[in-house]
């Protein structure tokens, strides 16, 4: 039976050891209420840092937090030193992949001792998850802690089901290439099958770097990675939205909420509450706070800004640096605006209980929550859930991932002070109907969309995905598939091998004329043309004279420019040219400005002029420039080609324009006309190749090179698996 193993930095229970005895209890936060449903019930496991030193704890005790988590809560406990928690976690965690993907370049440290032990602590959860994982296990690893270990599992585990949820935003590939392991993180996270983001424009950023850095294609979220394809996809987190919706409803919560209104002297309520942290944009919204007070006195000892801020970090440098600002500040607008009885700002450094927060939650007029830059901040939701009466209103910063499903609030731009003071006076000016009417929207979203519905959206997903995967897997070119080719090869008498040439004899190279066959394959071909049983084909959209120049010395026939002209061995005038179609040239001047002014526009293109045809290459641009170039480029040849016999062939990289009654198709049939095949083996690589996949025979051997969706019976990874199965006939 197959397991459900969750994976985070750390186990969602709290340890405490007071002299010689530990006390062990589930702990409650974001990640482990969302996934309690699922592991309360048994149906999981869940890995992850037990919470002390290994240096705090003695052999006796480690067996006994082991034997207790194992038995009791269905947790396997990583145990981490004093020194993998100051170079790992507070070091590159925190260091490193905290500021930079939050867009603080600044705070971003680089030091490669930090991602060294980065790796080994990653590299000591996997070992420790070898030991629980079976090969058709489903692991959802969680966080930026973990970015290596998809990677790690999924090398040992290939047919496991591994899902990866980053919790923070994901960074601009100009933000993200600053970081000189780039390329390893991008790896570590493609190891798993499933990438999920909370919004889209995290997904966006991560699939343009992979794009970029590692040049593996992409369409609509499928990254196409060797022998497999990755899912990239948005599961916006949601909140336990009966546990605050009905939070008001409770005698303690409401009598708590009573005696917090006494003490404000029945103000407008303005809360604010975050963990200590330079992302969170506090000192701003104190700011905005006190422009708000300066240009509306009106409001004076009408309104309190509780402001909540949860201890976090104080042993690093910037942190205490920030908690010394947020102190000048509030104590800077208290002097300002305070008066005799009215304190403006009752700043709280410390956590709260559940109990406390929704009470907060259920009398404040307005929830200010502007971070610089958060994945998504669950306290927006919370607060719209526990004002079950929809009259309170949310500001909200355009940088926080809720922004994208709260649209109805206000949503302000973190660094305008005047905005986001703008913003609280609109809030609490706001007609109530409005409030209502707008609040209604948001609770109805996020009721729907709550944490479990979150969870099981990620699982079922990761599921569909495995699915596809099987499915694709049936398509490899396997041992067994190799050797009943050989077995058919051996047996038969008249043979059909047609091959296409870029991308599936050779690798694709900037330059066209740089993919000039090697010693390698030029020995491949020519033991293939010694048994007189062979008739190879070498089918491809490349000019004449260029294959003419490359394989002349070979018995190959010869099949150019996507089957214009053909090149026939067997017969007499077998050195000579002939054209399979009349066509005429004439469309080139019209075809020709369009394409020299794109290529002007787009750095790194360049058009290749062939007898009959046109062809526009951008390998070497920018991806994202080249993206919207080439749907610009088919837009304006679509509409010029409309009433001519020409057409686009979307080719890797490159488009090419020609007549539309060549394809590999029609010069294919010339050659499976000439004779009564018993064997067929035919590969391709691109689109172009398809019209040949499409006219064969069942029975023949179609094999694609690569992992987009083909009418070929098989698939492999590379031109390097071509060669192979090549070599072996």
């Amino acid at each position: 039976m197959s397991n459900l193993i969750f994976v985070s930095n750390r186990l969602p229970i709290t340890i405490t050891k007071t002299n010689d005895s530990l006390d062990i209890k589930g702990s409650i936060g974001g990640l482990a209420t969302g996934l309690k449903s699922i592991h309360s019930e048994g149906k999981s496991i869940w890995a992850g840092w037990c919470g002390i030193p290994s240096e705090k704890l003695n052999i006796e005790e480690k067996e006994s937090i082991n034997k207790i988590l194992i038995e009791k809560y269905n947790s396997y406990p990583i145990f981490l030193t004093n020194k993998d928690l100051k170079l790992y976690y507070y070091g590159f965690s925190n260091k490193t992949i905290w500021p930079l993907f939050h867009y603080f370049t600044n705070l971003t440290t680089y030091e490669n001792n930090l991602w060294e032990h980065y790796k080994i602590v990653n590299k000591k959860y996997y070992k420790i998850l070898k030991k629980i994982i079976s090969h058709d296990d489903s692991i959802w690893i969680h966080d930026y802690q973990l970015l290596l270990l998809p990677k790690y599992l999924k090398e040992d585990f290939p047919d496991a089901k591994i899902g990866f949820f980053l919790h923070i935003p994901f960074p601009s590939y100009e933000i993200f290439r600053l970081l000189p392991w780039r390329k390893e993180i991008l790896h570590g996270m493609l190891g798993a099958d499933l990438i999920g983001f909370h919004t889209y424009d995290y997904a966006r950023h991560f699939v343009s770097s992979v794009r970029r850095i590692l040049d593996y294609e992409s369409n609509l979220g499928n990254i196409y990675i060797k022998n497999r394809i990755v899912k990239v996809d948005t599961f916006p987190m949601g909140i336990d939205y009966k546990s605050y919706s009905s939070a008001c409803d409770k005698r303690k919560i409401q009598k708590e909420a009573k005696e917090l209104m006494k003490k404000t002297h029945a103000t407008k309520i303005i809360l604010s509450i975050d963990r200590l942290d330079y992302t969170k944009g506090i000192p701003g919204r104190i700011k905005s706070y006190d422009l708000f007070l300066e240009k509306n006195p009106q409001y004076k000892e009408l309104v309190t800004l509780i402001l909540i801020v949860a201890p976090s970090r104080t042993e690093v440098v910037s942190y205490a640096e920030l908690l010394r600002e947020i102190e000048e500040l509030v104590s800077h607008t208290n002097g300002r605006h305070g008066t005799i009885g009215w304190v403006p700002v009752w700043f709280l450094y410390r956590s709260f209980s559940f109990e406390t927060l929704t009470a907060l939650y259920g009398i404040a007029d307005v929830l200010l929550v502007t971070p610089l830059r958060d994945g998504m901040n669950l306290i927006a939701k919370e607060y719209i859930a526990t004002r079950s009466d929809c009259k309170g209103m949310l500001v909200l910063s355009e940088t926080a991932g809720a922004s994208n499903e709260l649209g109805e609030a206000i949503i302000v731009n973190a660094n305008d002070i005047e905005e986001v003071a703008y913003g609280i006076k609109n809030a609490l000016e706001m007609p109530e109907d409005e409030k209502i009417e707008l609040n209604t929207i948001m609770n109805k979203r996020l009721k729907q969309y709550d944490v479990n519905y979150w969870a099981k959206d990620f699982i079922e997903k990761l599921e569909f995905i495995h699915n596809i995967q099987i499915k694709r897997k049936a398509q490899r070119l396997t041992d067994d598939i190799i050797k009943k080719i050989k077995s058919d090869y051996k047996k038969s008498k008249n043979r059909l091998i047609l091959l296409d040439y870029d991308g599936t004899l050779v690798p694709f190279y900037n330059k066209p004329e740089h993919a000039k066959p090697d010693h390698d394959l030029l020995n491949i071909l020519k033991k293939l043309t010694t048994d007189q049983n062979n008739n190879i084909i070498i089918i491809s959209g490349r000019e004449r004279y260029m294959l003419d120049k490359w394989f002349h010395a070979l018995n190959i026939n010869l099949v150019a420019a996507h089957g214009m002209w053909l090149k026939d061995k067997t017969k007499k005038k077998g050195d000579s040219w002939e054209m399979t179609e009349v066509v005429s040239n004439t469309w080139k001047d019209i075809i020709r400005p369009v394409l020299e002014i794109h290529t002007v526009r787009t750095p790194g293109s360049f058009i290749e002029e062939k007898e009959y045809s046109l062809a526009w290459h951008y390998r070497r641009c920018d991806p994202d420039l080249a993206t919207v170039r080439v749907t610009e480029l088919k837009e304006v040849l679509l509409d010029l080609t409309n009433n001519l016999n020409i057409g686009l062939l979307d080719g890797n990289k490159v488009i090419e324009v020609k007549d539309t009654t060549i394809n590999k198709g029609r010069g294919t049939l010339i050659w499976l006309n000439k004779n009564k095949w018993d064997f067929i083996l035919a590969i391709g690589d691109d689109w172009t190749d398809e019209s040949m996949f499409a006219v064969l025979p069942k029975s023949a051997y179609t094999i694609k090179v690569g992992y987009h969706f083909s009418q070929a019976r098989f698939e492999v990874a590379s031109y390097e698996e071509v060669r192979i199965l090549l070599k072996e006939l």
